[in-house]
């Protein structure tokens, strides 16, 4: 029966536009994310010229999002629950919407019904001998969002990754699908500033050998790893991870001998990269994906031995508190697995969660560290949680100092040429006075 399935299920394939038609208007749909963006069926749906108040629900997608494009508001709503560049626009001018919401608690929002999917779009990897499709390169609230659904609308794609874990969905529960062999949406490598270099050598000197590490994308993370290459026995239980893990596995860094979940095996929920990173991960033992609410659990993060997480922000006040999805009153991206890492980090045996950010912002115009947090700013990590903050001028921790002390230590490693203002506002705000101690 396996091989039957192997040798017939392409026949089965649709154009894209008619396996959207199982889509009807008023219906709630989810959108796979990331690099498993099913851009060929998101084109195809803003083709239906009779579908009408669709809500899309989504993380961050890649690639072209017509769905929010002019004209397209009364046809489609988007909620993004992790909003990326594609969205940006339309959630500054009120053409879609946001919902603040820790990652891990996605999934529930599908399996519990409080939002009752009718259609899942998903791009999932050829099925195997037993019938078997993967979620590929992201299964966060896919895995989810496929359960829970009544229909599944899917991209078949020949390039998309085979992944191991928790990742698998029967062909007998797709209703439609297109059969596609197109190259995923990918996310090369930064090249990292000398600031972002700076903030990668502060957060690699915290990464003792034998620590379980999560991390995120983009210059600052891809610069801490370049420097872990001579550390042992690291390990790596995540929400996502890039080509710079790839870097570490291949230079013996990474071995997940100290973890004690899922020890062995690297753990995430997806992954954005090369295709150097999608070839990594394809049918490879070694790399587990999980949904988002496994991998993003505090109760499991906590049980594995020094985990450092590396998380980034766009500002944080002389407090503590730290801003990561917001600019003010603009979304930027979402509350993510920030807050879920940062306590599993502070819970974990010699744990270090850190926030790593650069100390300016526009050009080294205006200073990230700040005394007080832009109207309409969202806070994802509270001053409660936070522990280590790092910037190019250095790194100190926060945990178990006073207003006066924390202020003290910001200030210290804020840009040299924003201090003085600093401890000015400070004291107005405060009715107290800093001085201006070395980091440490």
């Amino acid at each position: 029966m396996g091989d039957t399935v192997a040798r017939t299920w392409a026949a089965r394939g649709v154009t894209a536009d008619e396996a959207v038609s199982a889509i009807k208007p008023g219906m709630k749909v989810f959108v796979h994310g990331a690099a498993a963006t099913p851009t060929p069926l998101l084109e195809a749906l803003v083709r239906q010229p009779h579908l009408t108040g669709v809500t899309l629900y989504h993380l961050h997608t890649a690639g072209p999002a017509p769905f929010v494009e002019p004209g397209q508001r009364e046809r489609f709503r988007s909620v993004s629950l992790f909003a990326g560049a594609p969205v940006r626009r339309a959630l500054e001018d009120g053409e879609a919407d946001f919902m603040p919401i820790f990652l891990s608690d996605i999934p529930a929002l599908f399996l519990s019904g409080r939002i009752a999917l009718d259609v899942a779009l998903l791009q999932l990897s050829p099925p195997d001998a037993h019938g078997y499709c993967t979620l590929g390169t992201s299964v966060d609230a896919a895995l989810a969002a496929a359960l829970s659904a009544g229909t599944i609308v899917a991209e078949i794609n020949e390039r998309m990754p085979r992944t191991l874990g928790n990742s698998a969905v029967p062909m007998s529960r797709i209703q439609a699908f297109t059969h596609t062999d197109r190259a995923l949406h990918e996310h090369a490598p930064s090249r990292p500033s000398p600031i972002d270099d700076a903030i990668g050598e502060q957060v690699a000197a915290l990464v003792e050998d034998g620590a379980t590490l999560q991390m995120g994308i983009g210059a600052i993370p891809d610069a801490a790893l370049r420097r872990l290459r001579g550390k042992h026995d690291l390990g790596i239980h995540t929400e996502m991870f890039s080509d710079g893990v790839v870097d570490l596995v291949e230079a013996g860094a990474v071995t997940n001998r100290h973890k004690q979940v899922h020890a062995g095996r690297i753990v995430t929920s997806f992954v954005v990269g090369s295709e150097r990173l999608y070839r990594f991960v394809h049918d490879n033992p070694s790399v587990e994906f999980h949904p988002c609410d496994r991998t993003n659990d505090t109760s499991l993060i906590r049980k594995n031995p020094r985990v450092v997480a590396i998380n980034s922000a766009l500002e944080v006040d002389l407090s503590g508190q730290v801003v990561a999805d917001s600019i003010g009153f603009r979304i930027y991206s979402g509350i993510g697995g920030q807050m879920d890492f940062i306590r599993g980090a502070a819970l974990s045996p010699q744990g270090k969660p850190i926030i790593a950010l650069p100390s300016t912002a526009a050009g080294g115009s205006m200073s990230r560290i700040v005394t007080s947090i832009k109207p309409g700013a969202g806070v994802v990590t509270t001053r409660g949680h936070v522990h280590w903050v790092v910037t190019e001028y250095g790194a100190v921790n926060l945990f178990g100092l006073t207003l006066r002390q924390r202020a003290e230590r910001l200030i210290a490693i804020a840009h040299p040429d924003m201090r003085g203002e600093l401890r000015r506002e400070f004291a107005a705000a405060r009715h107290m006075t800093v001085g201006s101690p070395a980091a440490n």
